[in-house]
């Protein structure tokens, strides 16, 4: 536990400029982000007496080992500095609000000649029309069905919609008056377009003119005796009225906003949003976070921030209502008003049809609070005992926060693999998690070609893959001492590893490298964080003693003695520890025991999943590949051109020229890896065997 006092910064060296601030750990992590008006006095107060901190705030910075500062123009621009060093480092002190899901929303793709109607998640794409979010997909599908009576707005793919225009032939929705059929010519653009914009405006609230002149229809029809046109009519109304029920005018005046509420306890927060679109509720969303040393203003201050920090304009509303004004209401309404294109209104409903919304929403949140509170008290309470039961079972000094496991997969030595997964906690933390292509674990030879993998030579080359770039990383921040192999000469690990791809083979995007940042020390050359730059506390391998003996020589010649390594064995489920003669026997029962074997069996699925893309992907060949420069794309324009690779291997420079994106130089390629033998066999899919070309 470091000493406060020890990093502390002359109150002369800070400025009193608008900035934002980062504490960090003794390995360099991020371990909270803040932003000040004037960062004199704010970063002061965290340097007060210790007895005189709010607990989590002594020790968050009894934790840290050093403070650094960003001086920005505005306050403005500290907020969105602090935004984005949240999302990019994941400070392990601030708060985070994720409702772990995607909401859908209803879209209609009004970029598109003929605008479709769908529901859509994730992020928002120029020239579609999004209206929600929902709670659920099914609820969107339901009020769709409902309006396609009325509005006859096109549903299907685009695979479909040209197949019904090839065949002449409507789909279902079609006969059943749900679609007007532009495919198959029925109305014409503009008039397809035109119900499109009629569906968008009454899901935007205009809903009154639609159904007057629904009912003047069906009552001119009555009077001219058209009695089926009447009756087509008046089911039309019917199914506008009960869409209308679905979605109950809460506020009036068309109001656009954003209601939120919160219900909080001494360690924790629930917050629920209602989003309000033309006066109705078209969606709730909710979350529960760890209140930290926070107040309620800056809560509400961060909430705002990460649900509107990647939201586009139509995303932010005219009036967001919240229990009380956030921390700094000039920045955060000057933010809010940038992104939307217009003022905002931050404020806290005080009387009337908006004030009795937040209560209905506060109620949500207290339900979700104490939901919320039943269902971990269990589950927190056997993660602890989980913990405390493999320290105490395997002789650990502390109890291991952060596990790794790894596992190997291949079938008979082809497309050997590993996996590397993570738990912290006692939670899978998968955005940390890796994986691994084997290079060299194959023994004996016969006919020049590898006959047997050995998996202990493969967990070998992986874990000394691992390490190595630890101990590279470590000591690119300065804190290495490569004497012991110790990061700052302690004996002591903490775990949390950076993200990275493995060492001693070129990394390959989506197998051994993941692009996504992590807190800890950054690359002075690339600017981003180091990988693989801090130990777990535990490391567990999927096998028996001769792997454990394995795993525990790698550390050995890297010099790494902080780092604990057990082994499980499938057979019994005995944990080997290095170089022991006997397993430790763990009860059946025991948390410990079934932490370990969620770690092997999710390490297990990992690998898995990872070695049947590639064992797919090795299964099919094509006499064009390997050719440089020749892509999916040119290998599929030669095809279409040609027909076959029969007629290609027949044409000269001057014919392949002719398809578009080929000059001379590829043109020759192409003739002459076609010339060179290349086998005359069409390429296979040797699963199916299906042919490809």
């Amino acid at each position: 536990m470091a000493d406060p006092t020890t990093y502390r910064p002359k109150p002369g060296e800070i400025p009193t400029d608008p900035g934002v601030y980062r504490f960090r750990d003794a390995h360099g992590r991020v371990i909270y982000v803040g932003k000040a008006k004037s960062l004199r006095p704010r970063l002061s107060s965290y340097f007060q007496d210790i007895t005189a901190l709010h607990p989590r705030t002594a020790t968050m910075v009894t934790t840290a080992a050093s403070v650094e500062w960003t001086v920005v123009r505005t306050e403005v621009e500290a907020l969105q500095l602090e935004y984005s060093w949240i999302k990019e480092f994941d400070p392990r002190f601030n708060v985070k609000y994720r409702d772990d899901k995607s909401y859908p929303f209803l879209a209609v793709t009004m970029g598109e000649e003929f605008p479709r109607a769908q529901v859509m998640r994730g992020a928002k794409r120029k020239g579609t029309r999004y209206f929600g979010p929902y709670g659920h997909a099914w609820a969107i599908r339901e009020t769709l069905d409902l309006l396609l009576r009325v509005f006859p707005l096109r549903t299907c793919s685009s695979g479909v919609f040209k197949r019904a225009a090839a065949s002449g032939r409507p789909c279902l929705l079609g006969y059943i008056d749900k679609c007007s059929a532009p495919c198959v010519g029925r109305v014409t653009p503009d008039e397809h377009r035109a119900i499109a914009e009629d569906f968008c405006d009454f899901m935007a609230g205009n809903t009154t003119r639609f159904a007057k002149r629904l009912e003047t229809r069906m009552r001119e029809a009555a009077a001219e005796l058209d009695f089926e046109q009447a009756a087509r009519l008046r089911d039309d109304l019917g199914a506008i009225t009960k869409a209308l029920e679905k979605q109950a005018v809460v506020l009036g005046d068309a109001t656009d906003a954003d209601v939120f509420a919160l219900a909080d306890d001494d360690l924790e927060a629930a917050v629920q949003v209602f989003h309000v679109r033309g006066g109705r509720i078209r969606g709730q969303r909710g979350w529960v976070v760890e209140k930290e040393s926070e107040d309620i203003p800056t809560l509400v201050e961060h909430l705002l921030q990460q649900v509107y920090g990647d939201a586009d304009r139509d995303a932010v509303p005219r009036e967001v209502l919240v229990p009380e004004l956030p921390a700094d209401l000039e920045a955060v309404t000057e933010w809010l008003s940038s992104v939307r294109g217009s003022i905002v209104n931050v404020r806290v409903p005080q009387r009337g049809d908006k004030r009795t919304l937040m209560e209905t929403v506060r109620r949500n949140a207290e339900q979700s609070l104490a939901r919320h509170k039943v269902a971990r008290a269990g589950d927190l309470t056997l993660r602890s005992k989980a913990l405390q039961e493999l320290q105490d079972y395997l002789g650990l000094d502390e109890a291991p926060l952060r596990i790794e496991c790894y596992d190997v997969s291949h079938v008979q030595g082809t497309n050997v693999v590993a996996s590397m997964v993570v738990f912290e906690d006692g939670l899978a933390r998968k955005s940390e998690y890796r994986r691994f292509i084997v290079r060299g674990a194959t023994t004996g030879v016969e006919g020049g070609e590898p006959v047997t993998v050995d998996d202990t030579a493969a967990m070998r080359e992986v874990l000394t893959r691992r390490f190595r770039r630890y101990l590279e990383d470590a000591e690119g921040t300065g804190d290495l001492d490569l004497s012991t192999g110790v990061v700052g000469g302690e004996e002591e690990a903490t775990g949390v590893t950076g993200n990275g791809s493995v060492n001693g083979a070129a990394a390959t995007p989506g197998e051994d490298e993941d692009e996504r940042s992590a807190s800890g020390p950054i690359d002075p050359e690339t600017g981003r964080p180091r990988r693989f730059a801090y130990p777990p506390s535990l490391v567990v391998v999927d096998g028996g003693l001769p792997q454990v003996n394995a795993a525990q020589a790698v550390l050995d010649e890297l010099g790494i003695e902080e780092v604990a390594l057990v082994g499980l064995a499938k057979r019994l489920e005995e944990v080997w520890l290095p170089r022991e003669e006997h397993p430790v026997i763990m009860p059946r029962t025991s948390e410990g025991l079934y932490l370990l074997q969620r770690l092997r069996d999710e390490a297990h699925r990992f690998a898995i999943t990872f070695h049947r893309q590639r064992r797919s992907k090795a299964m099919t060949a094509s006499q064009l590949d390997g050719i440089p420069g020749l892509g999916a794309s040119r290998q599929k324009a030669l095809l279409r051109h040609f027909g076959s690779v029969k007629r290609l291997r027949a044409a000269d420079e001057t014919d392949i020229m002719a398809v578009p994106g080929f000059g001379r130089a590829l043109a020759s390629a192409v003739v002459s890896h076609l010339a060179q033998g290349a086998p005359q066999e069409p390429a296979v899919n040797l699963t199916t065997g299906e042919v490809l070309e």
